[in-house]
C-alpha cells in the first residue's frame, strides 16, 4: 500500500504543477466537523461500499482518517475493488495538526 506523510501531501497540495488528489476522508461526520483538511471529501469508512461508483478509478485518491488505521482498510479495499491510485496518510488527520497545521483542532 502506498503511503504518504503529511508533509509530502502538503507539499503536493502547494504545487500547481501536478494535478490535485481527491482527499477522501473516511472519518465520522462528527469527526470530520471537529477539523479536517481543505477541500476533504466526507466518505464515512462504513458508507465506502455502497458509494463506490462516486469515485474516480483513474484520480490519485488520498484516504484520510484520525490516525492512519481506517484509511489503511480502505485503501486496502479500494484496491481489492480495481482502485490503484489510492494512497493512505500516514498519521491521518492528527498528523497533519503536528507536522503541517498545529492550529488545527485535535480531539
Amino acid at each position: 500500500m502506498r503511503q504518504i506523510r503529511p508533509d509530502q501531501l502538503a507539499a503536493w497540495l502547494a504545487d500547481d504543477t501536478q494535478p490535485a488528489p481527491l482527499l477522501l476522508d473516511v472519518r465520522e461526520p462528527w469527526e470530520f466537523q471537529i477539523c479536517h483538511i481543505g477541500g476533504s471529501q466526507l466518505m464515512p469508512m462504513s458508507s465506502v461500499p455502497a458509494r463506490l461508483a462516486e469515485l474516480e478509478r483513474d484520480r490519485e485518491t488520498v484516504v484520510i482518517c484520525h490516525h492512519g488505521g481506517r484509511s489503511a482498510q480502505v485503501c486496502m479495499f479500494l484496491a481489492h475493488q480495481g482502485f490503484d491510485k489510492v494512497i493512505n496518510l500516514a498519521g491521518g488527520v492528527a498528523g497533519w495538526a503536528a507536522q503541517v497545521d498545529p492550529r488545527m483542532p485535535q480531539y
